[in-house]
């Protein structure tokens, strides 16, 4: 009979959530009191963005994502709406760019400026003109450029093709008119060819939402649905909800199959809602409780028990909604795969929470870091109407490296000699192998070089910088940009630091040899 290990091998077996200290928080931000049960907080590399408190109408804050700290009273708002903001997402594929969905059954997108807002935006870029009564979600499609997806308490879900010259839309692409009461979730799988939906009557649907067609209907009658997630490439979906016990409850369901869930657990007695966030890099669960301190968070594996519980994120200060930061927007120098920013309005605070894997090297981790999704789209608008299907392009997080299948990068140049550390190498009598020392091929070409460059005229090295051609690779414009060339330089000069420091130990490893020669011939 063979016999199984009671524990699992895993990386994220010690992820750990760690809170920003206060200096990094965000706050006095006045965080809206609605009770609609969404996130009320979109996140991305630039901005972070939150349903805020306001007299007449709605309106939502965008600070800058490095402002933390007391926030201005008098801080410029994001204020068309003419009723309640209810939900606000980011354009994926543009950090300026946010849509916001409201009771007045409008949908605005809007264009923020790059720099500091100095007073309050009230026209938007766009308005989307369709649903009759209230907006409660917005999703944007995960691949395809300005495609949009709406949901209202008129049971309609709007598809809208943002690429036209019109400032107001009132027809929508395609109208999905397969529910029969409130659309509470929207989730996209991967290429966004399938859309998951969880709805009021306490059924999960899994649409085609092109052909507007139900492919598969859940209706399971001891599980109420709140939240549903599609599981990356899985072929699975995720659901909170509650049990007929009114118990919180979590839910696995196969894509192809929903008459059964494969698991189904209860957490506790909290009547707050459950959030549920997936990161297909790491294959990474995250449930976050509404009105309560807590972050759960799994891993998933393809065979059974599917859901392995790893370690629970526990803080007295209750959260009323939460955001999330895409991948490109995490610090890997720190080891971190996820971050959150969580809403109390108790304290008028958004605190970041960070979830670390414990790792000793401050290197660049490239086990923890898979490629990513990126910010460049699969597929333009009409593509994906016309049925194209494409998952969407991969970065690597590694700082400096560049979009996979996108715009051509130009490549980092490749190091002279191999990371070494010296203090391994070195020997009681201060000599070193050969392993550790510069190869006389590779000495010879680098003299090869030096010469072309002696060769070349003044204004063509001036032109060279690092290796690179000014002209071919130019000057940043953009924070971004800066920071990956900042991250280059600090490359460059470790790689020559560490050339200095091989040619010093083969300088002490010659003057051995010099002074053993002497010796020989001094006993002669």
């Amino acid at each position: 009979m063979s016999w199984h290990p009671q524990y699992r091998s895993s990386k994220f077996r010690h992820v750990y959530g760690k809170a920003a200290s206060k200096d990094k928080c965000y706050d006095c931000v006045p965080i809206t009191r609605n009770v609609h049960d969404n996130h009320f907080c979109a996140v991305n590399p630039h901005f972070i963005a939150v349903v805020t408190e306001c007299a007449g109408g709605g309106a939502f804050l965008v600070i800058p994502i490095h402002q933390t700290g007391k926030l201005d009273p008098h801080y410029p708002k994001i204020c068309g709406h003419k009723g309640n903001v209810l939900d606000i997402k980011w354009n994926p594929f543009n950090d300026f760019v946010i849509a916001s969905c409201s009771e007045d059954a409008t949908v605005k997108i809007w264009d923020i400026p790059k720099h500091l807002l100095t007073r309050n935006i009230t026209s938007p870029k766009k308005e989307l003109l369709g649903h009759v009564r209230r907006v409660g979600l917005i999703e944007w499609h995960p691949t395809a450029n300005n495609i949009l997806f709406s949901s209202g308490y008129d049971y309609k879900i709007m598809i809208w093709n943002l690429d036209t010259k019109e400032a107001v839309i009132s027809n929508p692409v395609k109208i999905l008119d397969a529910h029969k009461d409130v659309v509470l979730s929207m989730s996209f799988n991967t290429d966004g060819s399938l859309l998951a939906t969880a709805c009021r009557d306490r059924k999960i649907r899994l649409i085609d939402p092109r052909a507007g067609t139900v492919l598969q209907e859940a209706s399971y009658k001891s599980h109420r649905v709140n939240k549903v997630l599609f599981l990356g490439n899985m072929k699975k979906l995720f659901s909170t909800g509650t049990s007929r016990w009114n118990n919180r409850q979590i839910a696995l369901w196969d894509q192809n199959d929903l008459s059964v869930p494969l698991l189904e657990e209860d957490l506790d007695g909290s009547s707050g809602l459950l959030f549920p966030f997936y990161d297909s890099d790491t294959h990474m669960l995250y449930v976050v409780g509404k009105g309560d301190g807590n972050i759960r968070y799994y891993e998933i594996s393809p065979e059974k028990p599917y859901l392995n519980y790893l370690m629970e994120y526990r803080s007295h200060l209750p959260q009323k909604g939460i955001g999330m930061m895409p991948k490109r927007g995490l610090e890997v120098s720190a080891c971190e795969i996820f971050r959150f920013y969580k809403l109390i309005p108790t304290k008028s605070l958004i605190e970041p929470i960070s979830m670390i894997v414990p790792r000793r090297s401050e290197s660049y981790q490239e086990d923890i870091y898979p490629l990513t999704t990126g910010a460049q789209p699969a597929l333009t608008a009409q593509e994906w109407l016309n049925g194209v299907n494409k998952g969407p392009l991969l970065v690597s997080l590694r700082p400096g490296s560049g979009a996979v299948n996108s715009l051509p990068q130009f490549p980092e140049p490749e190091p002279l000699v191999k990371t070494t550390d010296l203090s391994q190498h070195q020997d009681w009598g201060g000599k070193m192998p050969l392993e550790g020392m510069q190869k006389p091929s590779e000495i010879g070409d680098s003299r090869k070089q030096l010469k072309v460059e002696e060769k070349l005229p003044k204004n063509e090295q001036m032109r060279l910088s690092n290796g690179f051609d000014i002209f071919e690779c130019p000057p940043p414009k953009t924070e971004n940009e800066l920071l990956q060339m900042f991250y280059r330089q600090q490359e460059e000069i470790r790689r020559l630091r560490e050339l200095v420091n091989q040619r010093d130990v083969q300088i002490k490893q010659l003057e051995l040899e010099l002074r053993n020669l002497c010796m020989d011939t001094g006993g002669y």
